[in-house]
């Protein structure tokens, strides 16, 4: 008996939905992406539940006749292209034919359009790939395009879809990574029937400030300068961020020829431009876009359209990285070091005086170590034994306390106490964040969080896609010590912190929790959990440069050493490391 056969249309295009349809945002992505590409000026995205229970997109693009209407959710139909060699010149934004296809054959759709030119338009109302019905109907010029009960025949794939939060969440991104290249068109977003963004027409800038800014805050693109290189080969244009503006949270955008793109070799081009003009793990924000004949660009990667191949990308690296530079030095952002001149000595202008050398004093009797003993104890204690650089491993699972040894700061930001292989050196700030880290995570877990009330309550107002965010992690942030109430639609007012931040301003603690919880992508609420931890402790913890007491430090090295992995933070920076006495013998 033959075995093989040809699987029926229904099934073929649910495997589809498989790679093209992964959650609500990739339905958002090609629903309007299909009302660009129909010249719509005006679009509205309504969404209920996060895209589980609705997702409709209304355009005023051209509509279609009532045969491409029935056409249009057929697979591999297209307006867009003919013949292969149209992938070499495409400037549409879907090409492929699988979308529509897709999504009805795993939701329930319902879709009204009209052209100018017809007195009438057409519903369809398709379930499952299964045409429920097709008629006439009264319509206003555009398409409306209903999809309800996401995956409503997949109950396997809508288990796998997150909370509402992070579902909408990605919408919001999804919908940013296209109103930010079509400042052109008037988007509006709706969830829940409350508007959560309305961008009228405008230039590139004031797009970015219509999503980005604050109202209430400094305009967000006055940060930015502007980047324009026209070759033969590329046009580059943009905005990228000045140096001292520059956060640990980064927005960061490519875009070419109109749509969105993820690529980390430009990135790279980009972060080069930049070096050694930022601080140490903060990030510039830009948005860049590219123009660039489509014959030298392979958009047809993978069906998201995100991954794009360049026919010359070591070239268009080095213009985009001679770009930003440009644009840093043109507005002279650029730190001018003088290796001439030391930072203290003020060197008269004009005149041919000799400037003198500054006069050190040095106290030759003074002994730092004199009052702590010997830097070898006579007897090291038990337990220490297999302490060895860079790492310290430790086999005895018991570490001794700090309490027998001699111990000493170093520049407000080192803990030295020496050990029989050499001496060690405990970052302060790094072993109170492991500290303060492993008590959070298990006051979430008992959500036993100690709370200290603010004398003046704080108001934090943040974009809409942080503050979808913040609600996800409202109960865990309330259940460690955090009293929140919402205000209006974009503020919350902190009204108490935990008991350990209650010296701490609760806003850029909650901005950079947000931001570790975006960065790392933490979708389950243990991972979201570890993140609240780890930026709270990265607050809360003791500040580079404190001067700390002896019993101070002990007591920090002793907590220190009882943790399970006291060698590196939960986010894998160093705490200890050792100068062993044969690199300081070497060094004499």
């Amino acid at each position: 008996m033959d075995i093989i056969h040809l699987l029926p249309d229904s099934v073929a295009n649910q495997i589809a939905a498989g790679e093209v349809i992964q959650r609500p945002a990739s339905c958002l992505k090609e629903l309007v992406e299909n009302s660009l590409d129909a010249g719509a000026k005006r679009i509205q995205v309504i969404v209920r539940d996060a895209g589980r229970t609705l997702l409709q997109v209304i355009d005023d693009g051209i509509g279609m006749s009532e045969m491409d209407a029935r056409l249009a959710f057929e697979r591999h139909a297209t307006s867009k292209i003919r013949e292969a060699q149209d992938l070499f010149s495409l400037r549409t934004m879907g090409f492929r034919g699988e979308a529509l296809a897709s999504i009805c054959a795993v939701a329930q759709v319902e879709m009204t359009t009209r052209r100018a030119e017809d007195e009438t338009g057409t519903l369809i109302e398709i379930h499952g790939s299964d045409v429920v019905r097709q008629e006439p109907c009264s319509c206003p010029v555009g398409t409306n395009i209903k999809v309800s009960n996401l995956f409503f025949n997949v109950p396997v794939r809508r288990k796998f879809l997150k909370t509402d939060q992070t579902e909408l969440r990605n919408l919001l991104n999804e919908f940013y990574h296209i109103v930010l290249v079509y400042p052109k068109v008037a988007f509006t977003f709706v969830h829940n029937d409350e508007i959560l963004l309305e961008l009228p027409v405008g230039t590139e800038k004031q797009r970015i400030e219509a999503v980005f800014g604050n109202p209430k805050k400094n305009s967000y693109t006055s940060a930015f300068v502007d980047i324009n290189t026209q070759t033969e080969l590329v046009s580059i244009r943009g905005f990228v961020i000045k140096p001292e503006n520059a956060t640990r949270k980064a927005e960061q955008y490519f875009f070419v020829n109109g749509r969105y793109m993820r690529h980390p070799y430009f990135l790279k081009a980009v972060l080069t431009a930049y070096s050694g003009m930022l601080p140490a793990d903060y990030q510039p924000s830009f948005f860049i876009y590219f123009d660039i004949n489509p014959e030298s660009i392979d958009v047809n990667i993978h069906p998201t359209k995100t991954e794009i191949k360049f026919a010359d990308e070591q070239t268009i690296f080095q213009i985009l990285m001679a770009s930003v530079r440009e644009a840093l030095g043109k507005f002279t952002l650029a730190p001018q070091i003088d290796f001439d001149t030391s930072g203290n000595i003020d060197i008269p202008a004009q005149t041919n005086e000799p400037v003198s050398k500054p006069q050190i004093h040095v106290d030759t009797t003074y002994n730092p170590f004199h009052t702590r003993g010997t830097i070898y104890p006579d007897k090291p204690t038990k337990g220490w034994e297999n302490l060895f650089a860079p790492d310290l491993l430790m086999t005895d699972q018991t570490p001794m306390d700090a309490d027998s040894r001699p111990i000493w700061q170093y520049g407000g930001k080192y803990i030295l106490m020496p050990t029989e292989e050499g001496l060690m050196f405990i970052n302060q700030h790094r072993a109170h964040v492991a500290v303060l880290y492993a008590q959070f995570l298990e006051q979430l877990a008992q959500t036993q969080g100690a709370m200290q009330q603010l004398l003046f309550p704080e108001v934090l107002t943040l974009p809409q896609d942080e503050l979808v965010l913040l609600g996800q992690l409202l109960p865990d942030l309330q259940a460690i010590g955090f009293d929140i109430e919402q205000l209006s639609p974009d503020s919350y007012s902190i009204q108490g912190v935990p008991a350990q931040l209650s010296t701490l301003s609760p806003l850029p603690v909650l901005q950079h929790i947000l931001h570790q919880v975006r960065e790392i992508g933490a979708n389950t609420q243990n991972e979201w959990r570890e993140q609240i931890a780890l930026g709270l402790a990265e607050s809360a913890a003791i500040p580079y440069g404190k001067t700390m007491t002896e019993p101070e430090m002990r007591d920090l090295v002793n907590r220190m050493m009882q943790l399970p992995n006291y060698r590196r933070t939960a986010d894998g920076k160093t705490i200890v490391s050792l100068l062993t006495d044969d690199e300081l013998n070497k060094r004499f």
